[in-house]
């Protein structure tokens, strides 16, 4: 075995990851030490949509692969499916030294970062600071305030594989595989594609930087042929993710991130999302300045305000009880952007202080790359503000199409300013103090210290008018908007300190009149205290509570009184905000549900059918008259209406046609729209409509009356039995999907129709029969395969790369 110096080549690295372990755990003391769990909005939506998922996993050990709990059916693969044999997560657990989740993200995205500045040849002490600073971006901290665990976790193994690809091509060949590997791995098994298009972009960048060297220094050919290494790494680290990819890839066809196949939609939804639904939120072009100065624009969407605010001292002027002002200042609409919901997302005032040394002091071509992917992101983050360039990337780059929320995008200047920050630094004590290092550390602060000099000096000349000031009343815009004026001028003089706390630090640091030791403590300190004091403002100890989700998900009145009918074939309508919550689906099987990734054709009959029915059903609960006419609801078996929590508030509707049932007519149509149109005003009791250009039916004059019945139900096998005078034409309901459900009569195959736009049907003859539906995806068979050895082939190599590296294997060098 290789000897390996205690001091210099292990304890820093230890002494990084108790650094990192005890931050994370004081960050999340509640925890921790109070047995709190973090009250995350779209986790509890998840697990209302995933509830079903998750009970017939433990029930079974086997996959669902389909609920019926959410918009009346769709497939589990963007809900909760588990691919392979289960290795990858024990690789995270493993690295996260067993931390629960969603702390150990955070800790993840330490180590992370760690290892990348490692690899670029950052002092570890240095590479400590720096992934503290990326780690406790505020952009981390929300995304899991929010519950955006994937989106997050994709974050903290971004510089792993940009550390590997490094590795690969300046340092150890193998062991740079062997990170990218991982680190790619773990990157897709996080699931948020669209941080990994991010990534995509940041690594093309370094590689495009590395050609060049390469090519400057006549190795073009090892260039390429670590490039075809690195290539086949990626070709197996998807095929750890084969599964999910590919069973994503194939939902996206028929989801609202694929084309619509109306006519009547716009051009632009096509081949994707609306522009309008994917720029809903969109940075102004100087919201970046919030990745210096977090209350640049005023903050979160809404704020709390001191009762000693102008917004407070008004109140209490105008005779408002101390109480109550206390109580309306919790939530004060302190953004003044155009965005519609936002928190800022700060990257910190020390390290942009340090990005303008990076600027001055790191190679031409490393600050090229770098710069130009901080550009990149913050051009994308733009959206709609800059329609002129996003709108054309939009149309033209590959897959961009299918995300939304472009402010994600701030995540690569994050990224590419705590990065080109920490190389900065560690080239200029690599100088040495001299006049070119002098002027280099004055010159940035200059710069940064400028900035926000400017943001002190100029706050009164800024106009604090916000898109939300037109829904305020009138008394509340004066002192509101001094009140952003102050909360942008203290964080300007905030970050100015900061800035200038961090130069004092690293100038005394190379005029040797503080210690090498005692200066990097100070960074570090210096970095955890600005990133966290802002942090809190976001995930502050009220955001933790006991058992939130159970406390969520206790059934109400309204829920007792519905899971008390023993038929469990019906639906349930939540009235209040059917589309935006999964609630319901954690009890019953619900019209609605909270997804980004709708079946297509389920949202257009939201759009055009099922709207106006609830429309409807509003109005004549509020004149107080009986539920009208819903033919659409009645088809999809809407037998409860949810209108509050008590059980008084639960409305039974006796039309609704229950599981399946026989009709008398098929009306026949040439196209989408022509059956959406017939749909919304059919009797769907009665009446069925088909698209004669995708399915031939043998017959539609004269169909049998009958009975059909549900008599067994599991989300991905339904069982039917039915008895009918003659052939005849059933409607199901449940929702049509081309991949991977089947269908038989006493065992023979049987075509599935797609009826009523959305609804399976089937051709009956005559008599008693059993009918079953099933779901086996073809895609889950194969990628599961395929999922499961390349996970292996990760293990081994993980393993086989350290016994070499330790020197426990030896390796012939030719």
């Amino acid at each position: 075995m290789r000897k390996i110096d205690f001091k210099s080549q292990v304890l820093p690295h230890i002494v990084a990851v108790l650094v990192f372990a005890l931050i994370t755990i004081a960050y999340f003391r509640p925890v921790f030490l109070e047995n709190k769990s973090l009250n995350q909005h779209d986790i509890k939506q998840w697990e209302g949509g995933a509830k079903e998922i998750l009970d017939y996993r433990e029930r079974t050990g086997e996959e669902a692969l389909w609920t019926g709990r959410m918009f009346s059916g769709m497939p589990a693969y963007l809900i909760s499916t588990e691919w392979g044999i289960g290795i990858m997560p024990t690789i995270t657990k493993i690295m996260s030294l067993g931390l629960p989740h969603p702390p150990k993200v955070i800790f993840l995205a330490f180590v992370s970062f760690y290892i990348l500045l490692l690899s670029f040849g950052v002092r570890p002490y240095l590479a400590i600071a720096g992934a503290i600073a990326f780690g406790l971006s505020s952009y981390n901290i929300i995304g899991l305030s929010a519950g955006h665990n994937a989106r997050i976790a994709a974050v903290a193994y971004m510089p792993l594989v940009l550390a590997g690809v490094h590795l690969t091509f300046r340092k150890s060949v193998l062991l740079g595989l062997m990170v990218t590997f991982l680190g790619l791995a773990l990157e897709l098994y996080a699931g948020h594609l669209q941080i990994t298009y991010y990534l995509i972009w940041i690594v093309l960048g370094y590689m495009i930087s590395e050609a060049f060297e390469f090519y400057k220094e006549h190795h073009l050919k090892s260039f390429f042929k670590r490039s075809a290494m690195l290539a086949g790494i990626a070709v197996l680290a998807l095929g750890t993710f084969i599964g999910s990819f590919l069973s994503t890839m194939e939902y996206s066809k028929y989801s609202i991130r694929g084309a619509s196949e109306l006519a009547q939609e716009p051009e632009e939804s096509k081949g994707g999302l609306t522009k309008s639904y994917a720029f809903e939120y969109s940075n102004g072009i100087w919201e970046p300045l919030v990745l210096m100065v977090p209350n640049a624009f005023g903050g979160s969407t809404v704020t709390p305000l001191a009762i000693d605010s102008n917004v407070g001292q008004f109140m209490l002027s105008q005779g408002v009880p101390a109480a109550q002002a206390e109580q309306q200042l919790q939530s004060m609409p302190t953004y003044w952007g155009n965005q519609p919901a936002t928190s800022p997302y700060y990257a910190g005032a020390a390290v942009c202080f340090l990005f303008f040394i990076g600027l001055l002091t790191v190679k031409r071509s490393t600050v090229t790359w770098v710069v130009s992917i901080i550009i990149f992101g913050i051009v994308l983050s733009w959206g709609d503000n800059l329609s002129s360039v996003n709108y054309f990337l939009f149309d033209h780059l590959p897959g961009y199409n299918k995300f939304r929320s472009v402010t994600f995008a701030i995540i690569m200047p994050i990224f590419g300013i705590i990065f080109l920050g920490f190389l900065g630094l560690e080239k200029l004590l690599e100088q040495g103090w001299n006049k070119k290092t002098k002027k280099q550390l004055f010159t940035a602060l200059g710069i940064s210290g400028g900035i926000t000099l400017i943001m002190i000096l100029g706050a009164g000349m800024v106009d604090y008018t916000g898109a939300v000031d037109a829904r305020l009343p009138d008394w509340l815009i004066n002192p509101l908007h001094q009140d952003r004026k102050g909360l942008r001028l203290n964080d300007a003089i905030r970050s100015l300190g900061i800035m200038l706390a961090m130069a004092a630090i690293i100038g005394l640091w190379l005029r040797e009149i503080l210690t090498p030791a005692i200066a990097q403590i100070l960074i570090i300190l210096l970095v955890t205290i600005d990133m966290w004091v802002i942090d809190k403002r976001y995930l502050a100890e009220d955001k933790f509570n006991r058992n939130p989700r159970r406390t969520y998900f206790n059934p109400t009145e309204a829920d007792s009184r519905i899971l008390a009918d023993q038929d469990k074939a019906f639906r349930v309508f939540e009235l209040r905000n059917p589309f935006n919550e999964a609630r319901t689906s954690y009890h019953h099987r619900s019209i609605g549900g909270y997804h980004g990734a709708k079946i297509r054709r389920y949202q257009d009959l939201i759009s055009q059918c099922i709207t106006n029915e609830h429309a409807a059903v509003i109005n004549a609960l509020q004149s107080g008259l009986t539920l009208p006419q819903t033919p659409v609801l009645n088809m999809l078996n809407t037998k409860y209406l949810v209108a509050g929590n008590g059980s008084n508030a639960v409305l039974t509707n006796a039309n609704a046609n229950g599981a399946a049932w026989f009709v008398d007519n098929i009306e026949i149509v040439d196209s989408p729209d022509d059956e959406l149109a017939e749909l919304c005003g059919l009797n769907t009791e009665s009446s069925a409509v088909v698209d004669q250009t995708k399915f031939k039916l043998n017959n539609t004059n004269n169909l049998a009356n009958g009975t059909i019945e549900l008599t067994q139900y599991q989300p991905n096998k339904l069982t039917y039995t039915s008895n009918s005078s003659g052939d005849g034409f059933a409607v199901f309901s449940e929702i049509y999907y081309p991949k991977g459900w089947s269908a038989t009569i006493d065992g023979n195959p049987a075509e599935i129709v797609r009826v009523n736009y959305v609804l399976r049907g089937l051709e009956i003859p005559g008599g008693n029969h059993t009918i079953e539906f099933e779901f086996k995806p073809a895609v889950y068979q194969y990628g599961n395969i395929i999922t499961s050895v390349s996970t292996i082939l990760l293990v081994l190599m993980i393993i086989g790369t350290i016994l070499i590296e330790l020197g426990v294997i030896r390796v012939k060098k030719h």
